[in-house]
């Protein structure tokens, strides 16, 4: 049976299966961005069909994401913020930690580009920029990895946006796609994953103004629950789901999946996380 406590507190992907294989299953508390994306409806499936196993996803920002597996209320986590998987692994809830793809962060902006950063490859500047203008920027506010990675640009930014909180700078509390609705409806900056952002649809004014800093990096990474602080966790299926996704198999599923014709993820299981 779902475990009850997971109800509510986010999005609950379940796979169409046969009866019979709807009797074995595991639960994923992963990021808005692998749902939102399009990327597990996409890969899940292909697992599935290779193991008869049903995945269950709940999707939340990183922080909560980690919460839910901190109760036992999930059996795998996939997530992007490394600070805190290490956290997670250190204070015995879960782990190893295997780091299994990434891609980058953006921001997006709109085509007026009041704060004059389009163009610009250094993210710390832009936001200067953005502060100093006071243009209106919406922020997940969620503790998700992309809120956490927007928090420490601001730090090496120099700049406090809890100050400008309520004029220029708004927290949402909700993922990715709620958050750019907003940052589109306030024609607004926003710090977006690209890969929720090229599945994205209602754009209206936005469109990318800063990429390609290497401060932008975004790493995510897959970690079972450990089933020492949890006996109910599903160890065995766990642990076959964390080897397909590291497989040759999982990470070309990965590669693969793509949105008019632009790879979302890049797959680097075998690779060692780059330091820049």
């Amino acid at each position: 049976m779902f475990r009850r406590t997971i109800l509510g507190l986010g999005l609950a992907i379940v796979l169409a299966l046969p009866a019979a294989a709807q009797d074995r299953s595991i639960t994923v508390a992963s990021t808005t961005s692998t749902e939102q994306s399009g990327l597990f409806g996409d890969i899940l499936p292909i697992f599935t069909r290779e193991t008869g196993i049903q995945v269950r996803v709940v999707a939340l920002g990183t922080g909560q994401a980690l919460d839910v597996a901190r109760r036992g209320d999930a059996d795998v986590v996939f997530v992007h913020d490394r600070a805190a998987e290490q956290r997670f692994v250190q204070e015995g809830f879960g782990g190893p930690r295997h780091h299994v793809m990434y891609n980058d962060f953006v921001i997006v902006g709109p085509a007026a580009d009041p704060a004059r950063i389009a163009g610009t490859t250094d993210t710390v500047a832009a936001l200067r920029r953005i502060a100093e203008a006071r243009a209106p920027f919406v922020s997940r506010g969620d503790r998700s990895g992309t809120h956490a990675a927007e928090l420490r640009l601001w730090q090496q930014a120099g700049i406090d946006p809890a100050s400008g909180r309520g004029q220029w700078y708004r927290e949402v509390g909700q993922g990715m796609g709620p958050a750019l609705n907003t940052a589109a409806a306030q024609n607004a900056y926003i710090l977006a994953d690209r890969g929720t952002w090229l599945s994205f649809r209602n754009r209206q004014d936005l469109k990318i103004v800063v990429e390609g800093d290497a401060r932008l990096f975004n790493q995510y990474g897959v970690m079972l629950v450990n089933p020492q602080r949890h006996p109910h966790v599903k160890a065995a299926d766990g642990q076959r789901f964390i080897d397909w996704i590291l497989s040759p198999a999982g990470q070309a599923a990965i590669a693969a999946y793509r949105i008019n014709g632009e790879q979302l993820f890049f797959p680097n299981a075998t690779q060692p996380e780059p330091t820049s």
